[in-house]
């Protein structure tokens, strides 16, 4: 049976914290893990930004609950919760995903939480587990599936090395430099078109039951 693993923010969504950064003007806020590759030094300078600038959780809730799908995404999603089974895997919180989540259509979602203190000040974060992208992806191969893996940046990486096969979505240059060994796709199109290949060949080798 096959599965597919994805990578929400850049792949179905628009990346949160750059949308906080044009909205709040703290320039910092725009890197993601595209820039800093290690996912605990990143958010710990995003959460120092947040304290020096006096913003809690209402004010990134604010903004989230503005944001819509990427262009195409839903129908793109919506293809392919028809022909395989999708989780989203995300580095992303509970407690900014419900509206994204309701605009995509609910898709399945492993994600990490937030400590937020009663001013709804954000003052740490707390992992699911470690590398959890990586985690879910071995965890489904124990389980029997075939597991197909997207994402677009560096903290994607390892679950695309844990999948059957791995698939780049508009990654930047560094990343695609870093990682050749991974197709890379620039639209919906081109990315509806490589998964249909992979489930067409898991089928026709008698993995796709």
């Amino acid at each position: 049976m096959q599965i597919v693993c994805s990578d929400l923010e850049g792949v179905f969504v628009p990346e949160i914290w750059i949308n906080v950064a044009e909205r709040t003007g703290i320039d910092d806020l725009r890197l993601t893990t595209r820039d800093i590759a290690d996912y605990n030094v990143l958010m710990r300078k995003r959460l120092g930004l947040l304290e020096q600038h006096g913003l809690g959780l209402p004010d990134l809730q604010a903004v989230i609950r503005t944001m819509e799908p990427l262009p195409g995404a839903l129908e793109f999603l919506d293809w392919l919760r028809g022909v395989t089974q999708v989780i989203v895997v995300s580095d992303t919180f509970v407690e900014f995903a419900a509206p994204l989540m309701e605009k995509l259509g609910r898709p399945t979602l492993f994600c990490n939480s937030l400590v937020v203190d009663d001013r709804g000040r954000v003052r740490d974060y707390q992992l699911r587990q470690p590398d959890g992208k990586r985690q879910v992806a071995e965890a489904l191969r124990r389980l029997n599936f075939q597991v197909i893996a997207m994402g677009d940046s560096y903290n994607d990486i390892t679950m695309l090395q844990a999948a059957h096969h791995g698939i780049l979505f508009r990654p930047p240059a560094n990343v695609v430099e870093e990682f050749p060994q991974f197709p890379v796709t620039t639209g919906y199109a081109e990315l509806q078109a490589a998964i249909a290949r992979l489930l067409v060949r898991a089928t026709a080798s008698g993995n796709g039951n």
